[in-house]
């Protein structure tokens, strides 16, 4: 069996989407979003009848939005985050973020074919928090290599 890597990251956005505030984060999701799908290694993204995840919720916050996706391997995610264009706004993400003090991404494998959905990656996210980095769920910090079988 073979394996793809998925990843979940959450963020309580500091203002609703259709303010000034968001207004270059919305402007450009599009753009980021294109990039990843044409990134090396880009399998899936959840996205909503706009293009993109900002209407589906994971929580019963309104303010957190999510983004969920499957990429073939590790290095392939880590290059379009921190490689890439995305990085300019990862450095961004205070000026529509609120700093959430507890994780808010998280990273597991999933068979290839396997597209994960919100409740799954909300899992992850919460066994993360509760039980640190393990070959279940890791982030960044910490990464493991595909399941051996």
């Amino acid at each position: 069996m073979s394996f793809h890597l998925a990843q979940l990251n959450i963020g309580r956005i500091l203002a609703p989407l259709d303010s000034p505030i968001m207004a270059d984060f919305v402007n450009n999701l599009d753009k980021i979003n294109t990039l990843a799908e044409t990134s090396s290694g880009f399998v899936w993204r959840l996205k909503d009848d706009a293009n993109n995840a900002t209407s589906i919720q994971i929580y019963d916050d309104h303010r957190i939005i999510v983004n969920l996706s499957v990429w073939e391997t590790l290095d392939q995610l880590h290059v379009f985050v921190f490689k890439t264009m995305h990085t300019e706004f990862l450095k961004r993400r205070r000026e529509w973020f609120e700093k959430m003090g507890e994780m808010t991404t998280v990273l597991w494998y999933v068979p290839v074919g396997h597209l994960p959905d919100v409740g799954e990656a909300r899992e992850r996210l919460e066994y993360l928090r509760a039980h640190g980095e393990t070959p279940y769920a890791f982030s960044f910090s910490k990464q493991f290599g595909p399941p051996v079988l």
